[in-house]
């Protein structure tokens, strides 16, 4: 007998929980300037999403998803990715979004039902995805973009991210074959949140890690602390870096936790305990980057309430913005799929059309 093969997965993480170095910082992702964006990209996400919350809470918005206690997995991706790069999303990652151009009113459009929230007026993210409700059935759509990059001979990458119970799904094995079949420019990000809805992550797999899951595809997957963005965007740009370099795909696994419910028609208390959200709140990212910057005497007092009082305008102007425009026409939702409308469903536009809005809807 002989060993044939052996694995290893490593986890990476800079900043303990009270944002103190563990380690010597990486000088790019050190940088006093980028870590500052960081932190702020991570507040006015925060801020947006406690405004979301309480439009839908108000009857305002519909269902929405929060990513309270996961800004550091999007902001690392935002700032990771060029803007020539394509992104495509599961549905909590606004601030990567926020940072490709993608505003704060198109994505409350989204979660009221509008199709103007998909369609992103930035360049920078006209060709990306919008948000994808439905569990890794977006994942192997990357597979296709890439394949456009090589036919092209482009340098561009696309990053594709899912949660953790994605990961169960035959759609996520599926891409992760086919990337490395094919060698493709993909980066494959789990955002680990520890919940598939009500579902705790170890009774929905077996595996160890989820970075592992890479590995029967031939990819050496690889974990970092979500909630240390230095960290994430460290690994997330060395990911990107080696994908468009020609090293084929990679994949990320971003070990967080999802602090609010699933979205707001869940309730968490039912399937979780107080003690075990109080624990992930001390493993907050926010508190712990702002410790590491006010301890680099890169933040003042002065600094965070300025940016508290910048973050909540700016969701507070972009509710408004939402709540202020006219529901487009019932009809309109037949108006975004199709270059142009098959003939067959022709007749179910004009009959929505025929029928008018419903009252009460946005």
């Amino acid at each position: 007998m002989k060993r044939v093969a052996s694995f290893e997965i490593i986890l990476t993480r800079y900043l303990d929980t009270e944002g103190r170095p563990l380690a010597a910082l990486p000088d790019g992702a050190a940088d006093p300037d980028r870590v500052r964006s960081m932190y702020r990209s991570m507040v006015r996400t925060r801020a947006f999403d406690k405004k979301a919350v309480a439009l839908q809470r108000t009857g305002q918005l519909g269902t929405y998803a929060a990513c309270l206690g996961q800004e550091a997995v999007g902001t690392a991706v935002g700032m990771a990715l060029r803007a020539d790069d394509v992104y495509i999303p599961a549905y909590r990652e606004y601030a990567a979004q926020f940072l490709r151009g993608v505003s704060m009113t198109e994505i409350l459009l989204y979660w009221g039902g509008d199709e103007r929230g998909m369609d992103y007026a930035a360049d920078s993210a006209r060709q990306d995805y919008p948000l994808s409700v439905p569990i890794a059935t977006h994942v192997p759509h990357a597979i296709g973009v890439a394949y456009a990059f090589r036919l092209r001979k482009q340098d561009r990458v696309v990053l594709a991210s899912c949660g953790d119970g994605a990961t169960s799904k035959g759609d996520f094995y599926e891409a992760v074959s086919s990337a490395k079949v094919w060698n493709l420019p993909i980066v494959f990000l789990v955002t680990n949140n520890q919940w598939a809805i009500s579902l705790p992550r170890d009774k929905q797999t077996g595996a160890q890690t989820l970075a592992q899951k890479g590995i029967a595809g031939g990819i050496i997957g690889q974990q970092v602390d979500g909630n240390d963005a230095i960290a994430t965007y460290e690994i997330l740009n060395q990911a990107i870096a080696a994908a468009r370099a020609g090293e084929g795909p990679q994949l990320v696994e971003a070990i967080t936790y999802r602090l609010h419910d699933h979205t707001t028609a869940d309730d968490a208390r039912r399937y979780r305990s107080e003690d075990e959200v109080k624990a992930a709140w001390a493993r907050c990212p926010i508190k712990r980057l702002r410790a590491y910057l006010e301890s680099q005497n890169a933040w003042s007092s002065a600094d965070e309430e300025s940016l508290q009082s910048e973050a909540v305008a700016a969701a507070e102007s972009a509710a408004q913005a939402f709540t202020a425009m006219e529901a487009e026409p019932p009809e309109t939702i037949f108006d975004h799929l199709y270059a142009e409308l098959p003939t067959s469903m022709h007749w179910q536009r004009e009959e929505v059309a025929a029928r008018g809005p419903v009252e009460g809807a946005h």
